[in-house]
């Protein structure tokens, strides 16, 4: 039996070594991948010294683990620890220090960035404050390092002092929004495949960041007591299983645009991504194996040990992945970068040349790919079969139709995020509306019919350990406060509504266009308020209020009439809608902008109509199938009481008429 103080010291041990581990192999594969590759050779013109470019990828790995500890600790925190409790103190205590590291090597990052990129030599003058200045707060890239230093700081603050369930969670949003801006750095939103870039970056990052903050939090939580390591150990996996899902794909997506073909495995830049393939690999294997063989026997002094120092082996192949990474950060990749001076105008406007005619057979063979929803989608179409599966193997029938529905929503999803209208969106006004009723009204009638929470409540295990997993944080959401003005009907169809005419008579339709942000926002934005506005009307799905039917059928109607005045307004229109975009694109086919426009508006009109047009069919056979249960039941309860009810009634009656004859008869 082993004494707790040998424990007590082993754990402490351990703790020191898996942080060492990372540490030295970060420092060796990034020194080896920066000599191979070349990302700290001299440049040949306005070279800003050694310092700078060693020292920028050194910045940029410290940049990249302490926001792994950031994350990761707070996420697993919030999935495999209690509130309240030691290592649910330990888990924020890390997450601050990694948040505190990550803000000053942000900073540090700007100012190395800000020397490399103009060659100035440091210097105590006020002109030397006046160009950093400028560059922090005028140039896109001071601006984007700038936001992620105080985001950083905020989070540091916030995961200090700011201690629960609710809060903690609002933090990890923060800091998972501190990664936006280093998505769109270095070579990721330069190449000639920028969106897909920018977005299996931003992917990457954060699937690393669960990955690697995770495990760090399993090495700091060794041994302390209130920790429940085989728990602690099995949530962790699952959440690495995802992560790992994430990072391949990601990686595989983003290596794609860098590379250019197969010929660019050859060079510097893709020997460095096979490096990463290898080392996935090997953290892939490792992480099958404990799973499978060590974490159901990890109650076991032998198991154990064996599972820690397999461990502190993935820590390793981590800090050789995060040194590699960081190296190919400062690594040109050899095709894809995009022209200095852009040939048409539509490059100029979208960074992209102008595809080809819009024909009939580019409906169905059509795609621009955006990773972020692609995946999305094929997450959501695995857990909700996974969740089926599960009802399923243990007696429980899910309807058929119901899966056919959200594997349609799905699918109709990624044809409108990765096929011919994310193709033509940005060239024809016309295509991006029917995306926009699409993702507004189709798509959320499709999944809502799915029911997607009443399977995630039925399938997903109930935790009694004081803990909150996926079923826990879904009974949170829908009853949280939040949740109880959101999903009110009407609000529900305010935001349905009030967004549309919003979005496009402001500036927000012009953002959309002009950022990336600005699109994966919209997109976000009427997906969720249209799956609220068709949830409170016709979902099954559990909400703190639903109005009456009568009362549905004429919110509907209302927010039919304020849908048909849009489209209306829309194609009534005088002028062209953000003239500098879509008057400005070159195109030589097609309808003319303002003709474009015009059909636009005749889609939200009437295309536009006919998801809402079955959402009011759907309401009304849900009241009359209400109507009818209510009489089954009333039916049922007369025969189970004889009609008690009724002939107690009808004797009340009679007794009320005799009573008055006997009075008449007296009076008379």
């Amino acid at each position: 039996m082993t004494s707790p103080d040998l424990r007590t010291s082993r754990a402490s041990a351990y703790r020191v070594a898996g942080l060492l581990i990372l540490a030295v192999a970060a420092a060796v594969a990034l020194v080896a991948a920066l000599q191979f590759g070349g990302g700290a050779a001299p440049l040949l013109i306005s070279d800003p010294g050694a310092f700078v470019r060693w020292g920028l990828p050194v910045a940029r790995m410290v940049n990249n683990i302490s926001a792994a500890v950031m994350i990761g600790s707070m996420v697993l925190a919030l999935f495999a620890l209690r509130a309240g409790e030691k290592p649910f103190e330990t888990a924020l205590d890390t997450a601050s220090v990694g948040a505190a590291v990550f803000t000053v090597s942000s900073a540090v990052t700007a100012f190395l960035t800000f020397l490399g990129a103009f060659n100035v030599q440091l210097s105590l003058e006020q002109q030397f404050g006046e160009q950093l200045g400028r560059f922090l707060l005028t140039l896109p890239l001071g601006q984007a390092w700038l936001i992620t230093t105080i985001m950083g700081a905020l989070v540091t603050i916030l995961a200090f002092a700011w201690r629960g369930w609710t809060s903690t969670l609002i933090t990890a949003g923060i800091a998972a929004a501190a990664l936006l801006p280093m998505a769109n750095q270095g070579h990721s939103g330069e190449l000639a495949g920028h969106v897909i870039a920018v977005n299996s970056i931003l992917l990457h990052t954060v699937g690393a960041a669960v990955w690697l903050g995770g495990l760090i939090l399993l090495v700091v939580l060794r041994g302390q007591k209130g920790t429940d390591q085989t728990a602690l150990v099995r949530r962790y996996s699952s959440l690495a299983i995802a992560a790992f899902f994430v990072v391949a794909v990601s990686g595989i997506m983003r290596s794609t645009v860098g590379l250019g073909g197969w010929d660019g495995l050859w060079t510097p830049y893709g020997v460095i991504i096979l490096a990463k393939v290898v080392l996935l690999g090997g953290m892939g294997l490792l992480g099958a194996w404990y799973r499978a063989r060590l974490i159901p026997r990890l109650g076991g002094e032998r198991a154990s040990r064996w599972f820690w120092m397999l461990v502190l082996c993935e820590v390793a192949l981590m800090g050789l992945a995060s040194g590699a990474a960081a190296a190919l950060a400062r690594t040109p990749p050899p095709t894809g970068e995009t022209a200095a001076i852009l040939k048409t105008p539509a490059e100029l406007l979208t960074d992209s040349p102008l595809p080809p005619e819009f024909t009939i057979d580019r409906w169905f063979t059509g795609w621009d790919i955006d990773i972020l929803w692609a995946m999305g989608a094929a997450l959501g179409l695995f857990f909700y079969l996974a969740g089926v599966w599960r009802m399923h193997r243990r007696g429980d029938r899910w309807p058929i139709y119901r899966t056919v529905f959200w594997t349609l929503g799905l699918l109709m999803l990624v044809w409108v995020t990765c096929g011919p209208i994310n193709l033509y969106q940005d060239y024809l006004f016309s295509v991006h509306m029917l995306g926009h009723m699409m993702l507004t009204m189709a798509i959320p009638l499709l999944l809502v019919s799915g029911a997607p929470i009443t399977l995630a409540l039925r399938a997903i295990h109930k935790r009694d350990d004081g803990t909150r997993g996926g079923r826990e944080w879904i009974m949170w959401a829908v009853h949280s406060p939040f949740s109880r003005i959101i999903t009110h009907p009407f609000v529900a169809a305010g935001l349905f509504i009030g967004s549309l005419w919003a979005f496009y008579f402001t500036d927000l339709v012009r953002w959309s266009m002009y950022e990336h942000l600005g699109h994966e926002w919209m997109v976000i934005h009427f997906l969720i308020t249209g799956y609220l506005f068709v949830m409170s009307l016709v979902g099954i799905d559990p909400v703190p209020y639903r109005l009456p039917y009568a009362g549905r059928l004429i919110t509907l109607i209302a927010v039919m009439a304020m849908h048909a005045f849009f489209g209306i307004a829309i194609m009534m229109q005088e002028g062209l809608m953000v003239a500098e975009w879509f008057g400005s694109m070159g195109r030589t086919w097609g309808p003319t902008p303002m003709e474009d426009q015009y059909l636009g508006g005749g889609i939200a009109w009437s295309i536009g109509e006919i998801p809402t047009l079955i959402v009011a069919i759907t309401v009304a056979i849900q009241w009359s199938r209400d109507d009818t249960k209510v009489q089954r039941r009333n039916d049922r309860h007369a025969d189970r009481t004889g009609d008690a009810e009724l002939e107690e009634y009808n004797a009340q009656l009679a007794a009320l008429a005799d009573r008055d004859a006997r009075q008449k008869a007296r009076e008379s």
